[in-house]
């Protein structure tokens, strides 16, 4: 299922986060599907607990889970992580546009990289 880099410099967390986020949007895990126990997937990662935990939480904070007390975590349904993710976005991207307007980049200059960006990732 998930698969962790020990090399890799980021916390093991934010690694649990990057895997079980890509499983929701490929659709790996489906909407509404349970998620293993924090324990189990601990221990089936080799990790501590808490590690878990934290992931669980980011996700949910994200829009990616939802927890049912007594129950566990489940998946979201797709509307609501896309528009969590869309909303993130869309604040990121004013705030990047400010810095460019105080960093003196005219609008017509960002329009052009957006541009240019987006052609990048068709071709």
């Amino acid at each position: 299922m998930i698969l962790l880099d020990y090399r890799d410099k980021r916390p093991i967390y934010e690694q649990v986060v990057e895997k079980l986020e890509r499983l929701i949007v490929s659709g790996g895990l489906e909407p509404l599907t349970k998620m293993p126990s924090v324990r189990s997937l601990a221990m089936e990662l080799a990790v501590n607990p808490n590690t878990v935990q934290r992931a669980y939480a980011q996700l949910e904070q994200d829009g990616y889970l939802y927890t049912v007390s007594g129950r566990g975590s489940f998946v979201t349904a797709e509307s609501d992580w896309r528009e969590n993710k869309q909303g993130k976005l869309l604040g990121e991207w004013k705030e990047l546009t400010l810095q460019a307007r105080e960093a003196g980049i005219l609008e017509e200059q960002l329009s052009k990289e957006l541009h240019r960006i987006y052609e990048e990732e068709l071709s």
